[in-house]
């Protein structure tokens, strides 16, 4: 069975109220398609910054990889990343949290 699909603007309600009661404070940088939109996050660490970008398994659970590598980058290969993902689908949101480990503030398995 299909796992049940939330709307996108409440889906970054609750991700932005975790990060804020986490301490990961966090903002929506980009507003996408508030029922269907895709969603980016930027995490900001310690040594960088990752993004994260929503995925399905193989088994079709949703997922979350890290779209600009393991490690940590700079601010523009961040941007530019984002930039490129959003040319693509403009219907993305982009949210981005402070994360000193580059751990997100919202459950999800990372592949």
């Amino acid at each position: 069975m299909a796992e049940a699909r939330v709307k996108a603007e409440i889906w970054v309600s609750m991700a932005l109220r975790l990060g804020n009661a986490s301490g990961r404070y966090g903002a929506a940088l980009r507003k996408g398609d508030p029922d269907a939109g895709g969603v980016l996050v930027v995490l900001r660490g310690r040594d960088g910054l990752s993004v994260l970008s929503q995925i399905r398994t193989a088994e079709g659970a949703g997922a979350w990889m890290r779209g600009t590598g393991p490690g940590p980058v700079d601010q523009a290969t961040a941007d530019a990343y984002v930039a490129r993902q959003v040319k693509f689908d403009p219907d993305l949101w982009v949210l981005e949290f402070e994360s000193p480990d580059l751990l997100p503030p919202f459950e999800g398995k990372i592949v």
